[in-house]
């Protein structure tokens, strides 16, 4: 079994490397197999190559960090409720780290580096608001989709204000917040690199204690594991990672919804396996999304928010039939 998670989480390694050449390679404007190895390997200038070092590289990279990042959410938020329904999204993490970020690029624009950390803030509070508010002697499923829809719906509405307050500049506004990787540079790939990869570390250390945390609050405690704490440092690290691609991309709504529960089809529930397999089928499905909303309608884009909504929402309801909903 060991070998075959193994297996599984290789190959989706290289299909993900083939999707990010394909993602490079197609746009509006076609580029060569020569001219892709021109500019990433030797750092060539000519032809087209400064569209994919400029424009396409950095989306790409976004779109990969994005993937994961909502993803290992999705996996550690659903390891502390136990539940699948548990995703950055239905939970109001999202419109919590996009709310609060919106406010900032709206009225203090020059802070762009501690963006995430702006994000990181209003995905806390909001994800604390719905667990308060789904909690009635446990987290039942249809009270966090209820908790959640109303957070979405309110933390939607500041949003929206803030962004009108934006006066010319509302429709760029708007348009980030439904998911777009069009205006992303590197310094926006520098800024998520170093956030992502405090966020993924934390959460392969946690692996282990989300695997006992699946087996209950008081089995934990029977072990010896402080589960409380666990549960309190996995939510955190599940909402710092979902906030800093919010804060940096707007609302990817789904993915930490769609890609674990298949996953764990896949691979099993050890968190050890599933949290790194999650990340990579994250990845893919993020780049995907966010190149067929380039290629489909262009030159006009869809953006990747909208794309993952039409694949997940669908998802969505088919668990919330399937859930016990007590």
């Amino acid at each position: 079994m060991k070998k075959k998670r193994l297996i599984f989480i290789i190959a989706s390694l290289i299909f993900l490397i083939a999707m990010i050449v394909v993602s490079l390679k197609l746009g509006s404007l076609e580029v060569t197999y020569s001219e892709l190895i021109k500019g990433i390997l030797l750092g060539s200038n000519e032809g087209n190559v400064g569209i994919i070092k400029d424009l396409r590289m950095p989306r790409v990279i976004i779109a990969v960090l994005i993937g994961a990042n909502l993803s290992i959410a999705g996996v550690l938020l659903q390891a502390v409720i136990r539940n699948p329904l548990a995703d950055p999204y239905i939970t109001g993490i999202s419109s919590g780290a996009c709310a609060v970020t919106v406010f900032f690029m709206v009225f203090v624009p020059g802070v762009i580096t501690l963006r995430p950390l702006f994000g990181f803030l209003g995905g806390l509070i909001s994800c604390t608001i719905v667990y308060f508010m789904a909690f009635n002697k446990g987290l039942s499923p249809i009270r966090i989709v209820l908790a959640g829809a109303a957070c979405n719906a309110l933390l939607g509405g500041f949003s929206s204000m803030f962004t009108i307050s934006a006066g010319l500049g509302s429709a760029n506004i708007q348009k980030w917040i439904m998911g777009s990787l069009a205006t992303v540079t590197w310094n926006n790939v520098f800024i998520l690199v170093v956030y992502s990869i405090i966020g993924i570390v934390s959460a392969l250390l946690l692996s282990g204690k989300c695997n006992i945390l699946m087996l209950g609050s008081k089995n934990a405690k029977s072990l010896g594991v402080n589960a409380d704490l666990y549960m309190i440092l996995v939510t955190l690290a599940a909402v710092f990672l979902a906030s800093i691609s919010t804060a940096i991309a707007g609302v990817v709504s789904f993915v930490g919804l769609v890609v674990p529960h298949i996953c764990r089809i896949i691979v099993g529930s050890d968190h050890k396996y599933l949290i790194p397999f999650s990340g990579v089928m994250g990845a893919i499905l993020v780049l995907f999304s966010d190149t067929i909303g380039r290629v489909i309608m262009a030159p006009y884009e869809i953006p990747v928010g909208v794309v993952t909504a039409i694949i997940g929402a669908p998802f969505f309801l088919y668990l919330l039939k399937r859930s016990d909903l007590k």
